[in-house]
């Protein structure tokens, strides 16, 4: 059920067709991270600019990502302050890494952050993101670095974030995780899968044998994906993706 405010209209009630589509997007976007098993309790942060403002939705700061609803997500403005009441505080670190990139990036309609095991694993090797798979190829054309800076609630770190980031889909935060963005829900979760998997498959091939890398021509002709191209296969997968959410985790909508 829709959350009720001061005046008794429900958030859906109160915000714009357009808001509401993104609303429910978003939702499903963290029961997802949630269903596969990327979630860190009510930590990272998963945010998506409310079109045609300046403001965004971000977790609602003690709800479980598998909680989430359309309804429950705080809107606020790039300042950290809100801007529709919700009884709900918003996660400081997320304010700090999110605000920064959704200014800088217009394309950045929706940005992931994870603190997955296999992301964390990989942020934490001196080479980083290695050759040795075709999740790999497809992430190295789009990928930068980000050096640990400790706990994300200094202000002064923001520049040096987007700075890194640049133009890139996919940033690994050294020492801490990972990060994706996409001009959609659907297309910064498809980056983040792909992102995971490279970095599980890594994890386990370093766990066995002698490693076979991509060929360094092979890597030096590769091309940079596609906006279109990102969106079209996005797209394809994300209705799938809402239909097995519907079937284990419903009710993000509400």
């Amino acid at each position: 059920m829709d959350t009720v405010g001061k005046t008794g209209a429900s958030v859906r009630e109160r915000v714009s067709a357009t808001e509401w589509e993104v609303r429910k997007d978003l939702a499903a976007l963290y029961r997802l991270v949630a269903l596969f098993g990327w979630d860190d309790l009510i930590f990272t942060h998963i945010t998506a600019k409310v079109p045609g403002t300046e403001h965004f939705l971000i977790n609602p700061y003690g709800m479980m990502f598998d909680e989430i609803t359309a309804s429950s997500l705080v809107k606020i403005d790039l300042d950290g302050r809100k801007v529709m009441e919700s009884e709900y505080d918003i996660n400081p670190a997320g304010f700090t890494i999110h605000s920064c990139i959704h200014a800088a990036r217009k394309d950045a309609m929706c940005v992931l952050h994870t603190h997955s095991i296999n992301g964390v694993a990989v942020s934490a090797q001196k080479a980083g993101l290695l050759p040795l798979s075709q999740f790999a190829f497809i992430v190295l054309r789009s990928l930068s670095y980000h050096d640990y800076e400790g706990l994300a609630l200094n202000p002064e770190e923001q520049p040096r974030l987007v700075r890194d980031l640049g133009s890139n889909t996919y940033l690994i935060l050294r020492n801490h995780g990972l990060l994706t963005v996409g001009q959609s829900m659907a297309e910064a979760f498809q980056a983040m899968h792909r992102l995971e998997a490279a970095c599980m498959v890594q994890v386990r091939a370093q766990a066995g044998g002698e490693l076979t890398y991509i060929p360094p021509d092979i890597l030096k002709n590769a091309t940079v994906e596609s906006q279109a191209d990102r969106a079209h296969k996005a797209m394809l997968a994300w209705p799938g993706l809402l239909r097995r959410l519907d079937r284990r985790n419903p009710g993000y909508a509400e």
